[in-house]
């Protein structure tokens, strides 16, 4: 095996990489809705595909909640959907209709925070090929199960999103 084609799967060798999966997502000629979790933080981004590299077109994180009034963790569920509500309101704003869900390698579990984020991308307008099932149920959405002050301020942030 050559040096270059050695370089050339590094990712792969490190599993950073599906390139099966990449290259069916780039099929479709569509911007990807790629979703991220970190141990504090959650990112949402609309990709698209550049022979290059890929071109980040929107993206919003988490930590913005606290610039709408968010006082509490920026890595759970209800956080997970306002983040997806944001993203989806300013894909509207730049006029992005249809996106195609790119999780990486990352556990698909269904009614995780993943999904989560997807459901508020959704509720928001964008057009995301996905089914419902997999979708947490509402009284988690809402922060219900957490505690009554974070299901109040999630109404709140909700409504200025």
């Amino acid at each position: 095996m050559s040096r270059k084609t050695r370089l050339a799967f590094r990712r792969k060798r490190e599993g950073k990489t599906n390139y099966k999966k990449r290259l069916a997502l780039l099929k479709s000629r569509t911007e990807r809705l790629v979703i991220r979790k970190s141990n504090k933080y959650i990112t949402a981004q609309i990709v698209s595909y550049e022979p290059s590299s890929d071109k980040v077109i929107l993206g919003v994180s988490s930590k913005e909640l606290a610039k709408l009034g968010w006082k509490h963790s920026a890595k759970s569920l209800p956080a997970a959907y306002l983040t997806g509500l944001l993203l989806g309101k300013k894909a509207s704003e730049k006029k992005i209709t249809k996106a195609i869900l790119d999780l990486g390698l990352q556990t698909s579990i269904p009614g995780s925070r993943l999904y989560a984020v997807l459901k508020g991308v959704v509720d928001s307008g964008l057009s995301v090929p996905v089914s419902e099932v997999v979708f947490p149920p509402e009284d988690r959405l809402s922060g219900s199960h957490i505690s009554e002050k974070v299901s109040k301020d999630f109404e709140t942030i909700k409504t200025k999103i």
